[in-house]
């Protein structure tokens, strides 16, 4: 490994330490990472203090006052994604020679995909698997706004979910739209009446909305506005606790509903559909991997639109 004084060979140790380090990382500090690394605090603490002798240098502050990246932590974190991805393509390339497609696709979704959604992709990734490949996939959750940025740098190969932007570098496929309703939960004021509350006399309470810019959500939400959250599960809690209305998709609602804990606010005037969609670099970026599994997402969503029609 290099160091500030001399170069060093790069090491079997070197890599099971900085994967740890990473994992540190990822889980926000050394004791939340026990559980992902399945080893005592004192081992992760005693390989992070290796892996920082073996560089010279100091890669995050812990302690009492938290975890945080030193400012050459926060560079180490990206030139070692970037090194493992390159062993672990390496690794798939040397036991793959003469296959057509190599590497890895890092596909990013939105938390809470609607069940028939997650069939669908289930259906691309089956079909992927019957191609002349040897890929390895991972799969991410993460909110819009995070999977487009993760886009941006490279660090997925596809997204699916909401995306407000149209950035030009960016391709956007729709896959299907998804329908969402207002809801309140069994201790609102409106719950015994909920079906036939007017938008005017929903606006008269606090809601819960999406960090997130969603137009079509913008459009059909009254204020005020009290509480955000970047995921439907947080929003779901907030519209849970009886102090907030919300908008939620229908089929994350559902079981809620059939418990008695959440009731439609009025179906027919308070709902709006917003697109779910796939996005990927613009073609001239993509690797073949990304394009095939493109055009089996494509295929899969084609087939399932003509066997529901039929």
């Amino acid at each position: 490994m290099l160091t500030p004084s001399a170069p060093a060979a790069l090491t079997d140790l070197d890599l099971r330490l900085i994967r740890v380090f990473l994992a540190i990382v990822d889980a926000g500090g050394v004791s939340s990472a026990q559980a992902t690394l399945n080893i005592g605090q004192s081992t992760i603490s005693a390989q992070l203090a290796t892996l920082e002798t073996r560089l010279g240098y100091r890669l995050c502050e812990r302690g009492r006052s938290g975890f945080s990246l030193t400012a050459r932590g926060e560079q180490f974190v990206d030139a070692a994604r970037t090194l493992l991805a390159a062993v672990d393509t390496f690794g798939a390339q040397a036991r793959s020679v003469g296959r057509k497609l190599v590497g890895t696709l890092a596909i990013g979704m939105i938390g809470h995909t609607p069940t028939s959604a997650s069939a669908r992709i289930s259906d691309a990734i089956a079909r992927f698997r019957m191609r002349d490949e040897s890929v390895r996939f991972a799969i991410l959750v993460r909110s819009p706004g995070e999977l487009e940025e993760l886009l941006l740098r490279d660090r997925i190969q596809v997204g699916i979910g909401y995306f407000w932007h149209r950035v030009p570098s960016l391709d956007y496929h729709e896959l299907f739209t998804e329908e969402q309703f207002a809801y309140c939960a069994k201790g609102h004021a409106l719950f015994t009446r909920a079906g036939r509350i007017s938008p005017a006399e929903a606006a008269q309470y606090p809601w819960a909305s999406r960090s997130y810019p969603v137009p079509e959500a913008e459009a059909a939400l009254p204020h005020p506005v009290t509480a955000v959250a970047d995921n439907m599960e947080a929003v779901a809690m907030l519209v849970l606790s009886g102090h907030h209305l919300g908008f939620l998709p229908g089929h994350f609602a559902e079981p809620f509903v059939k418990e008695g804990m959440l009731a439609a606010l009025n179906p027919a005037r308070m709902r709006y559909r917003v697109a779910f969609q796939m996005v990927a670099r613009t073609r001239q970026h993509r690797t073949e991997v990304v394009d095939a599994f493109i055009d089996d997402m494509k295929a899969a969503h084609a087939s399932r639109g003509a066997a529901r029609s039929s």
